[in-house]
């Protein structure tokens, strides 16, 4: 069995050391083009490759003279990197190390790394331009508040349409929302297509409950506004705003129709959270029973109610939404007390 080792074609060779002796932000490699992509200081710069023999194994002493350079190792991308990517806890110098080595594992690494920083994420998406890095990297107050937390957020409005995936539609808007970075006019773009796509509507449900396009409020009873160190009362005010009847008619839509199991957990716990201060609300707001009632049993709904139901089932769409009946049948109508619709 020939043991020699492979070696680069003597050109591909000096290029590479040419470009690993300057300053070497990140790197890319690219197989089908066969290229390797660096970031400098200077801008991107590009070394084609001519392998000889098998392409596969050709990079792979690629990647092992880039890991050995990173890494100061022999032998280039060992065992005890894949170790190292899952540490968490490494350091910035360690994550700059990181994304010289070419590797797509050891780019998503950095950029779940508690220590990322805005320049890295910028190297880590020059290197990785996916809008899974984009979501995982805008976890990172760092990156939101600083110069790539934008681009990130207009990537992810921009592909959104792209995504097919439900569950990973419904998070990108969460996403992009929570940041609060996305532009007005495109907010309302995404305001206007929830109701094509109520998965949409639950990252406004989520982080703009009080910022939604507004509807028509509803008259307040004559004798609620003097109650107004009553957390019931006030909860009720909210909810006959034009905002809270925005809100209303949005959970609305979503509880039609529901696309996915994950989605319906997270409505549920929203839901339980923004009507918190309904619990009890017969006690303090009699003269209302109706709207009291409702606001009540809206006040203790979370993601347990729907477990039962659940994880007995793997349907999604419409036949999920029909195990879930006899679960939102109650909460439409309680939804529809408060929208004056009963």
């Amino acid at each position: 069995m020939n043991s020699t080792k492979l070696e680069l074609m003597p050109e591909d060779a000096l290029r590479l050391n040419v470009l690993l002796a300057g300053e070497v932000l990140a790197i890319r490699i690219d197989e089908g083009a066969r290229l390797i992509y660096g970031l400098t200081a200077r801008g991107e710069a590009r070394v084609p490759l001519h392998p000889s023999g098998r392409v596969d194994r050709y990079f792979m002493r690629v990647r092992e003279l880039l890991g050995g350079h990173a890494l100061g190792l022999p032998d280039g991308y060992p065992v005890h990197f894949r170790r190292w990517t899952r540490m968490g806890q490494a350091s910035e110098q360690k994550l700059a190390t990181m994304l010289k080595l070419g590797e797509p594992e050891a780019v998503l690494a950095v950029a779940f790394a508690p220590m990322l920083s805005d320049e890295l994420a910028r190297r880590a998406w020059w290197a990785q331009p996916t809008s899974e890095m984009a979501r995982i990297m805008l976890g990172h107050a760092t990156v939101r508040n600083g110069a790539m937390g934008k681009r990130l957020v207009d990537h992810l409005v921009e592909h959104l349409p792209f995504e097919e995936d439900p569950v990973i539609a419904m998070d990108t808007v969460r996403i992009v929302l929570a940041s609060g970075l996305i532009e007005p006019a495109a907010r309302e773009q995404l305001w206007a297509k929830g109701k094509r796509r109520p998965h949409y509507l639950i990252g406004f449900i989520e982080s703009l409950p009080d910022e939604l396009p507004t509807e028509v409020p509803r008259a307040l009873p004559d004798n609620l506004p003097g109650m107004a160190n009553v957390p019931a009362a006030l909860l009720l005010a909210r909810c006959y705003s034009g905002s809270g009847q925005s809100y209303l008619k949005a959970v609305g839509l979503v509880l039609e129709k529901p696309l996915a199991h994950e989605a319906v957990y997270l409505l549920l716990d929203l839901l339980g959270n923004y009507f918190a201060a309904g619990r009890d609300a017969l006690a303090s707001l009699p003269q209302f029973p109706a709207e009291a009632a409702a606001l009540d049993a809206l006040s203790r709904l979370s993601n347990a109610d729907a477990e039962p139901i659940l994880t007995r089932t793997t349907a999604i769409g419409p036949l999920m939404r029909r195990h879930l009946e006899p679960l939102f049948a109650p909460i439409i109508q309680h939804l529809k007390i408060l929208r004056g619709m009963q």
